[in-house]
């Protein structure tokens, strides 16, 4: 008996060494593999591999002496859930995305965007064309108005593109961009030549608005903000709105040759109606309706009547009934002394 209780006596040290080294042991492990969703598996398993307690006295002093570890350890579940299902090497991945983005942040806040995406481009282009791609003759039809260099500066094709990675049909966008383009191709065709082209819009008028003068084409668009000599014969149209609607009249006024020879310039009045300043200063006012009419009665007045060589300054045909006309301040005071002389002569026959 007294021997049987030296034996157990004996036991219970060594069992309760054997919990305090198993504990180390699984957080050592623990530690090393930095998984804390292991340990309570390695608790197990070491549990498996060395064996169980002696006894329960044993066991329970080894799962208090854990316990305390374990509920220290545990991570939050967000950690847990990010830690047991997203990919491995994800943090290192976020982390370099976040370096680039912070660079690319600098660059743009600090206006450099443009000078960095020109430099990647001529590095690219210059690699493309050491490889035999570079632009060495180049095809443009259709041109008038624009010279070759002009149209390529519009493109945006210079001597350091590739015909590699030539966008064409951004090319295309900048050339239909132009007013004086109003339609273009572009065409690759592979290692070194590149065609263009180009369909010009015609100068039609010029438009005065607000004191500046500009060359339009005849769907109104502004070709360009000033005028060289080779316009300077082109009808002229005033007022707001007047280049949208130039097309129009002009061809209704082409069909009156005497009118539209002594026709300086036509002025859009209100955006309704027009009317006709002529190269002697005479105003003529058209009604805002039935146009080709009044153009009608003018050229026939001045076939008959030579209305356009009298001294007069306005002619207002805004009345469809009537025509009045306005003479200069000199025609008005003949006319005031022809009739004064009338009526004296005629009171000196009376007596």
């Amino acid at each position: 008996m007294d021997g049987a209780g030296r034996l157990a006596r004996s036991q219970r040290p060594q069992a309760d060494l054997k919990a305090a080294a198993l504990g180390a042991v699984i957080l050592l492990r623990e530690y090393a593999s930095a998984r804390v969703p292991r340990l309570g598996l390695g608790r197990s398993g070491s549990q498996r591999r060395h064996g169980k307690l002696s006894t329960r006295s044993g066991r329970a002093k080894a799962d208090a002496a854990l316990a305390p570890i374990v509920a220290r350890e545990t991570p939050p579940r967000m950690v847990e859930f990010v830690e047991r299902y997203l990919p491995h090497r994800l943090g290192t991945v976020a982390t370099v995305a976040l370096l680039f983005g912070s660079v690319w942040l600098g660059i743009v806040k600090g206006g450099h965007a443009q000078d960095v995406s020109a430099a990647l481009s001529d590095t690219r282009n210059a690699l493309a064309n050491a490889a035999g791609f570079r632009i060495t003759a180049v095809a443009i039809n259709g041109r008038k108005q624009l010279t070759q260099d002009e149209v390529l500066a519009i493109g945006g094709v210079t001597g350091r593109s590739s015909l590699l990675f030539l966008d064409a049909a951004a090319v295309r966008d900048k050339l239909k961009a132009n007013p004086w383009i109003s339609d273009a191709t572009v065409q690759k065709f592979f290692p070194n030549q590149l065609q263009i082209d180009i369909v010009e819009r015609k100068a039609f008028a010029l438009w005065q608005q607000d004191g500046r003068l500009s060359v339009i084409a005849d769907d109104g668009a502004v070709l360009e903000q000033y005028v060289s000599r080779p316009f300077l014969t082109l009808p002229l149209v005033v007022g707001k709105g007047a280049e949208g609607r130039a097309r129009d009249f002009l061809a209704l006024l082409a069909r009156y040759p005497q009118v539209r020879a002594v026709t300086k310039a036509a002025v859009f009045v209100g955006e309704r109606r027009w009317n006709l300043r002529t190269k002697d200063g005479l105003d003529i006012r058209l009604p805002e309706h039935d146009v080709g009419n009044a153009l009608a009665t003018l050229s026939q007045l001045d076939q008959d009547e030579r209305l356009f060589s009298r001294d007069i300054v306005a002619i207002d045909m805004r009345l469809s009934d009537r025509l009045t006309v306005q003479l200069s301040d000199d025609a008005a005071k003949a006319r005031e002394d022809l009739f004064k002389d009338k009526k004296t002569k005629k009171k000196a026959g009376d007596a």
